[in-house]
């Protein structure tokens, strides 16, 4: 049965891969707007989300995030079924700007270890390409259920001559090598880790576990961190691809600051573009202790 339906959720991206551009943008509005319209515990998840962390906001003003946060998750899947299909140089063309090349350029210069810092914003798709046509990195990721699935996104997200490594014990443990020897490795920093593996810190006004990985690999200068994004253009024709040096405090020997401040960075990008946070994720599904639950 799992290998029916990873073979018919293959098959689907392939087909969907086929659409022109402005058919995925229209098509992945209109799934966000059936998310927004339909009750579901994705939908709750979104609407938790956004009021803990956008209490400021009138009716109308949360209303129209709601809204516009699910039309840009819709956006999202659509784009991202497009970038596991394609080429990888029809991806990359569709980065119509990029901010703070330099930044990374510098860092690659350093002969240092690079950690690049994403999150779930934007397109983290579109973002691996790039990344990835500039050097090549080893990109960590969380494996789908699916094998299938599993099996394209690898091929897919090292299609320009870079490595993926799973979120397991020896893919961490990969990725760590890399650092240390110079290399250059892509982390998602923003997935909520298990209670041993991070700490409580703020992020939009909420104490948000937050994984000790990056700050401990960072930690006292023995790599250089660099925050990247893929910011969906306005008009829905591209992206803006942003990178920026991370600031002193993540180079802290005291873990609780760097994560304070790697996730001081995050909310700045996620305040600045609020719509295309993937707010459906259970970001804040464990909570400190005494607090109750709120999924």
């Amino acid at each position: 049965m799992e290998k029916i339906k990873g073979a018919l959720a293959v098959g689907f991206l392939r087909l969907f891969a086929l659409l022109p551009w402005r058919a995925v943008q229209a098509v992945g509005a209109a799934l966000g707007w059936l998310s927004w319209k339909i009750p579901s515990r994705s939908r709750e998840v979104v609407r938790i989300n956004l009021s803990k962390c956008f209490p400021e906001l009138s009716p109308a003003e949360f209303k129209q995030l709601e809204w516009q946060t699910h039309r840009d998750i819709g956006r999202t899947l659509t784009e991202s079924a497009c970038a596991w299909i394609w080429p990888a140089e029809k991806t990359l063309g569709l980065v119509r700007e990029v901010e703070g090349l330099d930044v990374l350029q510098a860092a690659l210069a350093s002969g240092q270890g690079v950690v690049g810092i994403a999150s779930h914003l934007g397109n983290w798709e579109v973002l691996n390409h790039y990344f990835c046509a500039q050097c090549k990195p080893v990109i960590f990721y969380r494996p789908p259920k699916l094998q299938a699935l599993d099996e394209l996104l690898k091929k897919q997200r090292a299609q320009l001559g870079n490595r993926v490594a799973a979120s397991t014990k020896e893919g961490i443990l990969s990725v760590i090598k890399e650092v240390r020897k110079g290399g250059v490795v892509g982390i998602p920093a923003d997935p909520e880790p298990s209670l041993s593996s991070g700490l409580f810190v703020p992020f939009c006004g909420i104490q948000a576990l937050t994984s000790k990985f990056v700050p401990g690999m960072l930690a006292g200068g023995k790599a250089l961190g660099v925050f990247l994004s893929a910011i969906r253009l306005e008009d829905g024709s591209g992206f803006k691809v942003i990178f920026e040096a991370a600031p002193q405090a993540i180079y802290s020997q005291d873990t609780e600051v760097s994560a304070a401040a790697m996730s001081a960075v995050l909310e700045k990008y996620v305040r600045a573009y609020p719509s295309q946070y993937l707010w459906s994720m259970k970001r804040f599904k464990k909570r400190p202790p005494g607090e109750a639950k709120w999924y």
